[in-house]
């Protein structure tokens, strides 16, 4: 996925905004280090380094890093950033927390990432995140899938996402070593920006699945898909939303259990 960083900016804000209840939810504290993973353009890496945490960004977009570079500087007590692959990161030192907000769901080889959080925290470290769950954007999928079937027949809808169910993710966490503490699957239905309809979410976010149409067919395909999905997404004002669904968790990598603990 590569991304157009000022329009997420712009037309997306949104995704940062609801993230704000993740970082109350991390509580970070001054003198803490968190990593943020998949910081996109660092609006929450601010939030949380006003606590007076050391936060260090990371995202596999080149884009979104040079993004939150520019906005938000490196001066004294602002976070850093730098582009890593979430799968394969490494830290030259532990972290307190790591945190993430709507990008684990991009992430399509969970227990790689799960691995490489768990061993870039400290023993009594936590993992607190929200990324997107099952039946996350089913009926904007629905849509776009039975625009294609009228439209390009024989061309697959290709999807890049995770969106696993809150019992399958928690037993992820645990078969890597983490207590999950919390876990929590909602619904939560997003008013898209004013004017923003169900295809400029599918160019924004499916870049990669609309990839595959002949790029003539495109337009007629996203007409049919709001033409399909406005009953279902669409207000009497005319406002759109997006049927997100969503997993927001805590884990804790353990401490060691001491001499004669059973």
């Amino acid at each position: 996925m590569t991304w157009n960083a000022t329009q997420y900016d712009n037309n997306f804000a949104y995704v940062s905004a609801y993230g704000r209840g993740v970082v109350h939810l991390l509580a970070p504290s001054a003198g803490e280090r968190v990593l943020d993973l998949g910081c996109g353009t660092g609006d929450l890496a601010v939030e949380i380094a006003a606590s007076g945490a050391r936060v260090h960004g990371v995202d596999g977009d080149a884009e979104m890093i040079r993004t939150a570079l520019a906005k938000h500087g490196q001066g004294d007590g602002a976070p850093t950033f730098a582009v890593a692959d979430a799968h394969t990161f490494r830290v030259d030192e532990p972290f307190d927390a790591v945190f993430s907000n709507a990008a684990l769901h991009w992430m399509t080889r969970p227990d790689d990432v799960i691995a490489r959080v768990y061993a870039a925290l400290r023993p009594g470290g936590r993992f607190v995140a929200e990324f997107g769950a099952h039946r996350n954007v089913a009926a904007l999928i629905d849509g776009l899938r039975a625009a294609a079937a009228e439209v390009a027949p024989g061309v697959p809808v290709e999807l890049p996402w995770y969106f696993p169910s809150t019992a399958e993710y928690a037993t992820r966490l645990e078969a890597a070593g983490f207590e999950v503490h919390t876990a929590h699957w909602f619904a939560r239905p997003t008013p898209l920006s004013p004017g923003d309809t169900a295809a400029d979410w599918w160019r924004m976010f499916g870049a990669s699945v609309l990839a595959p149409f002949p790029e003539e067919s495109r337009p007629a395909l996203l007409a049919r898909t709001d033409a399909l999905l406005r009953d279902r997404l669409a207000d009497a004002d005319g406002r759109w939303f997006a049927d997100y669904a969503r997993l927001r968790f805590t884990a804790v990598r353990p401490q060691p259990e001491g001499p004669g603990v059973r």
